[in-house]
């Protein structure tokens, strides 16, 4: 991840992870997951279509600190029509670095 920009928040991961799962870049998902609970392969879903993001609520998580969460809705289509995946992430950063660690979703 040399030479990249760093999300200075935990909100700019989120809508980059998000962007990432849009276009397909399993690489910068798993590269910006927290290694404690990051998954060996995310798996996408080639037919898996991600819409828009709506970010709705974030708690900590600015440039000062360790700790943060994001709500978000994201809206997607697949085989089955449209659909939302709505969660509660929570991140950490670690050596200047946000990462996400996992989130309650609904």
């Amino acid at each position: 991840m040399a030479g990249e920009a760093v999300a200075p928040t935990a909100r700019a991961l989120m809508c980059s992870r998000f962007t990432a799962f849009a276009v397909g870049d399993e690489d910068y998902l798993l590269a910006t997951w927290h290694p404690s609970t990051r998954p060996v392969g995310v798996g996408l879903d080639p037919d898996q279509r991600w819409l828009h993001l709506a970010v709705e609520a974030t708690a900590a998580g600015g440039p000062f600190d360790d700790r943060g969460t994001v709500e978000f809705t994201a809206v997607y289509r697949d085989a089955n029509g449209r659909g939302r995946l709505h969660e509660l992430s929570r991140f950490v950063r670690e050596g200047g670095r946000w990462f996400y660690v996992d989130g309650d979703h609904d």
